[in-house]
């Protein structure tokens, strides 16, 4: 009955898309109806406008569209769980995120996909960086995005992967609020992540602090990372070759375990899955401490299904879909945090940014329940709350920009 409901869901999704041709379009805010409205649209009028910018460049947040807009971009060579399927393939999904942005935060986003993964594209993003607010980098491979991401951050305005920090927000919101309904404390977890790309190298970043400050959040006793190889640790061979990997087993598996997904998750208090459906299996749940936390976040179909994990034992079971119970997506973060940075037109996306955003989402659950540990994601003042904590974050540390 499911797949049929899957199938149903995939065919009427193509016709939607077939229908309207794809879901954004670009709409005018002023008239042009007669030559005086042209000429103050266009030319001669808009001479004045470029004047002024020339004067001062950070003028263009208020005389043009950049303070409300930002570039979502993607080389497709990591989308959902699809893999590499290019930058062609890559747009349906850039187009339904700018969707959110327009709905959820009232944000202009573009989808810019560029189509060959091999290309080093840094260079062509800060040089489209002067008509945009901000830069949202998208379903893009590790460990290509960590480079891509840090070779960007000095442009002047905010750059985040929201597969990485957008999805480590929410992870962190979610974490929070499940350990008030389990009665665990946060401090004491031990946690196995399955899956070291973007994503579960933010959230490994995040809950361990590693490069946060210790006064903006608590680190969790100790995080187990697998990979395709098993358990990362410090003396596994090969782990020189990529310095990401190698940053999670210098700072990770204290107790330094190896073996596989399965060993790793025995006497576990929460299992974050980041990587592929269908890895995790009803007796690793069952092997781990009472009451677990189980967050299958693989899309579209997740490492385990939550009525699997629940009947094997697991207390609070979370996916990044939206027709399961608590919804685990980066969509409730990206909106909030981009709307916030944009307000004080920010520089960049700082740490205080990130976890003000997590506490906000957290704090917005008054009473978190089993089944209710995030809000819903087309909760528009959910946005509203975490642009707030945002803004004032980002004022804060310094990252908000004056205009004059």
């Amino acid at each position: 009955m499911n797949r049929g409901k899957k199938k149903d869901v995939y065919a009427e999704s193509l016709e939607l898309h077939r229908k309207h041709q794809g879901k954004i379009e670009i709409h005018s805010k002023v008239p042009v109806t007669n030559r005086r409205e042209l000429s103050l649209a266009y030319t001669p009028g808009v001479a004045s406008v470029c004047r002024e910018i020339y004067r001062d460049k950070d003028l263009a947040y208020k005389y043009t569209m950049k303070a409300n807009t930002i570039a979502i971009i993607s080389d497709g060579s990591r989308v959902l769980s699809l893999g590499n399927i290019g930058g062609y393939a890559a747009i349906p999904v850039m187009e339904g995120k700018a969707l959110l942005f327009k709905k959820l935060a009232g944000i202009d986003a573009f989808p810019i996909c560029f189509e060959n993964y091999h290309t080093e594209f840094a260079d062509d993003i800060k040089n489209i960086a002067p008509v945009f607010g901000g830069i949202a980098l998208e379903d893009i491979a590790a460990p290509k995005c960590f480079e891509l991401e840090e070779s960007l951050q000095g442009i002047g305005i905010p750059v985040m992967h929201d597969d990485q920090h957008g999805t480590s927000v929410v992870v962190l919101a979610a974490l929070l609020n499940a350990c008030k309904v389990t009665k665990k404390r946060f401090e004491d977890l031990n946690i196995v992540i399955c899956g070291a790309g973007a994503a579960g190298f933010a959230i490994t970043r995040m809950l361990k602090c590693i490069g946060y400050d210790p006064n903006l959040c608590s680190s969790v006793n100790d995080i187990i990372v697998c990979d395709t190889g098993g358990i990362i640790h410090r003396h596994r061979e090969g782990l020189y070759a990529n310095k990401y990997k190698f940053i999670i087993g210098a700072e990770t598996n204290l107790t330094e375990r190896t073996g596989t997904l399965a060993e790793a998750m025995k006497g576990a208090d929460v299992c974050i899955g980041v990587s592929v459906p269908g890895i995790i299996t009803a007796s690793m749940v069952r092997s781990m401490n009472k009451d677990p936390i189980i967050f299958a976040l693989a899309h579209p179909v997740p490492e385990i299904l939550p009525g699997d994990a629940l009947q094997a034992g697991a207390a609070i079971v979370g996916t990044g879909r939206s027709d399961f119970p608590n919804q685990i997506n980066y969509a409730l973060a990206f909106p909030g945090i981009f709307r916030g940075a944009l307000d004080v037109c920010a520089t960049r996306i700082s740490d205080e940014m990130k976890v003000a955003a997590a506490h906000a989402l957290a704090g917005y659950v008054r009473r978190p329940q089993k089944d209710r540990i995030l809000p819903q994601i087309l909760n528009r003042n959910v946005v509203t709350a975490v642009a707030k904590a945002v803004s004032e974050a980002a004022v804060a540390s310094g990252c908000a920009r004056q205009i004059e």
